[in-house]
């Protein structure tokens, strides 16, 4: 178990003072076996309405309608957690459910059917043609196939950090070959999808200075495997099932998984947005 402090702040610079509208807020991890959450804080500086839900997926939303107007919006979570890691498990190599096709028990399929069905088109076929290149065999276990294709990624392609919004498709990606570390897991989850495989885009954070995506919100896949349920991939960092890995959010899409999106009110001319994320173990200082 390792305990560790997360700092992440936002915010907003308007040319001129405007509205709001409603916010919603991506921040906070879900309680489970891998992620306990010991402290939470989160503030704005602007006073408002705050409801807490759970989205379809049981991720904790924050809904947030600031009131007034204002030059500026600024969040600031703060969160004390302890991670707990999980051991890599794999398939055994006689399973009957290998890499190609993927079987998954009808009442399984029955909530994963979402989560199997790509979401853009591969007009070309080269998102399939480029996830079906990394397979052996049809009959090697799907864990062999999802690390190898987990670590083709960081191998081949360009890391560039990116602060500007949007995600790059996956055929953009491939066309490049470069991307952040959202585009590269909507490549890994959209072309697993082609395989037939259930994906999550995964946000949250990452501990360690040294992975890519350190210091700021960060992006991997989740994969369902039967008998073995949700696995987290990170492709930027070639990593699975890591400790490292700290999850806020599971979604279909990215566009769903921001942590920060809403409605601003009139005209603020120019925008600039600041982010700082900070993650480390919580130091305890001794009383004298």
């Amino acid at each position: 178990m390792t305990r560790l402090t997360i700092l992440h702040e936002t915010r907003y610079s308007y040319e001129r003072p405007v509205g709001f509208g409603a916010h919603r807020l991506l921040l906070r991890p879900s309680d489970s076996h891998a992620i306990r959450v010991l402290e939470a804080s989160l503030t704005m500086s602007s006073p408002g309405e705050v409801r807490w839900v759970f989205d379809p997926l049981g991720n904790c939303v924050c809904l947030f309608t600031p009131e007034g107007q204002a030059d500026h919006l600024l969040i600031t979570n703060r969160l004390v957690i302890d991670r707990f890691p999980a051991p890599l498990a794999y398939l055994k190599a006689d399973d009957p459910h290998t890499a190609m096709p993927i079987a998954y028990p009808v009442e399984d399929r029955v909530v994963l059917t979402p989560f199997i069905t790509p979401v853009l088109e591969d007009r070309d076929g080269s998102v399939f043609r480029w996830a079906a290149g990394h397979l052996r065999s049809h009959g090697e276990p799907a864990m062999d196939f999802l690390l190898r294709l987990n670590r083709s990624i960081p191998d081949r392609f360009a890391y560039h950090a990116r602060h500007e919004e949007g995600v790059q498709t996956p055929a953009e990606t491939l066309r490049l070959g470069s991307g952040t570390c959202r585009d590269f897991a909507w490549l890994m989850v959209e072309s697993l999808r082609w395989l037939g495989y259930a994906t999550l885009f995964v946000t949250g954070y990452v501990n360690s200075g040294a992975m890519r995506g350190a210091g700021a919100t960060h992006a991997w896949c989740e994969v369902f495997l039967p008998g073995l349920g949700w696995m987290e991939f990170d492709p930027t960092n070639g990593i699975a099932e890591s400790a490292d890995l700290i999850r806020i959010a599971a979604c279909r899409r990215p566009r769903e998984a921001a942590p920060v999106s809403g409605v601003i009110l009139g005209d603020p001319g120019a925008t600039r947005l600041e982010v700082r994320v900070e993650v480390g173990p919580l130091l305890i200082t001794a009383a004298a």
